[in-house]
């Protein structure tokens, strides 16, 4: 039995950090994302009794840490389906991993729907979203399409994501600049972990319900300026946690902080474009279609810029050809 899924990395406008239970990734909080066009993993998953162990084999090479990852998930997935057969799993990304555009939420997706439907099993959207959640936490948002909502939920059954927009539903764009394409020494599951730390942590958490209402209402009515000013301070009041924690989390390197005053400086001339960012130093510039190729000329001759991915909103997990890959 094989299957293959595409999954897009999402950024996540409202963001999440912290878990109420590490063992399922239930959150702290919900979030709200925009799955991305251009930054996506596909995978291929075969179950077969000629396996007599899981093989897992990520951008060309075997990953000790990733695997440990990919045959537990697999075995959330054979628990379902009341199988024991041994996988193969090949999984290739079109962008840099561990540098904050979530990889993880692309692949743990993509494994999800390959490796279900490869198992045998007919799972319903919000099925696997929360088995992807398992996975990592934010591949739950990348299984449904456009804009997304990933309710916090009371227990593993009632968190989950759906979608809130279809893709068209804006033309909005994530402009990704890598200024960083190394791994980060503290991963986010490790982020996640010592978030509590930081005496921020519950005042954000008293006051995130409200701001997720916000963005969906500013959202809704498709308000560029509202929405911007919005997710820019929330990426920065992320960071405050992340940079109060203990030990503390500087995901940052000098070239973001320079992006971050660029962006800020361009919007003074009349640009209109606003940053978020994740665990991470590469920025995600946000702009309406019509002022992308501005932003993209903006940073594209900078000396620390190594590659910028332009996104547009995009569907979600789905199963795909092998011949697709």
């Amino acid at each position: 039995m094989k299957a293959t899924a595409i999954a897009p990395a999402n950024i996540a406008f409202i963001k999440y950090w912290g878990w109420k239970n590490e063992e399922f990734h239930l959150p702290e909080n919900g979030s709200l994302s925009m799955n991305l066009s251009d930054s996506t993993t596909t995978t291929t998953v075969e179950f077969s009794s000629a396996f007599n162990e899981d093989r897992v084999q990520i951008d060309g090479v075997r990953d000790p840490a990733g695997e440990i990852r990919t045959v537990k998930h697999l075995e959330r997935v054979r628990k379902i389906a009341g199988i024991d057969t041994k996988a193969k799993v090949v999984s290739k990304n079109n962008f840099p991993l561990g540098t904050g555009i979530a990889a993880s939420a692309s692949g743990f997706a993509a494994l999800t729907v390959a490796a279900s439907k490869a198992a045998g099993l007919d799972l319903s959207q919000r099925e696997l979203s929360v088995l992807a959640r398992q996975g990592s936490g934010s591949a739950s948002r990348s299984i449904p399409d456009g804009f997304v909502e990933w309710h916090e939920g009371k227990d593993s059954d009632t968190s989950y994501a759906e979608s809130l927009h279809q893709p068209d539903w804006w033309d909005i764009v994530d402009i990704v600049a890598i200024v960083s394409s190394e791994k980060k020494e503290i991963s986010s599951l490790g982020g996640h972990k010592l978030a509590g730390s930081s005496p921020f942590f519950r005042p954000r958490l008293a006051l995130i319900k409200r701001k997720i209402e916000m963005a969906k209402k500013f959202l809704a009515e498709r308000s560029f300026t509202d929405f911007g000013e919005l997710i820019e301070a929330e990426a920065l009041e992320l960071h405050a946690i992340m940079l109060t924690s203990s030990p503390s989390l500087i995901y940052w390197a000098p070239q973001t902080i320079s992006l971050m005053k660029l962006t800020k400086k361009a919007r003074e001339n009349g640009l209109p474009v606003y940053f978020t960012i994740d665990a991470g130093p590469n920025l995600h510039l946000i702009c309406e279609k019509k002022d992308s190729g501005s932003v993209v000329t903006l940073i594209k001759n900078l000396d620390y810029i190594k590659q910028i991915i332009v996104n547009a909103p995009a569907k979600g997990a789905r199963l795909i050809e092998a011949g697709d890959c």
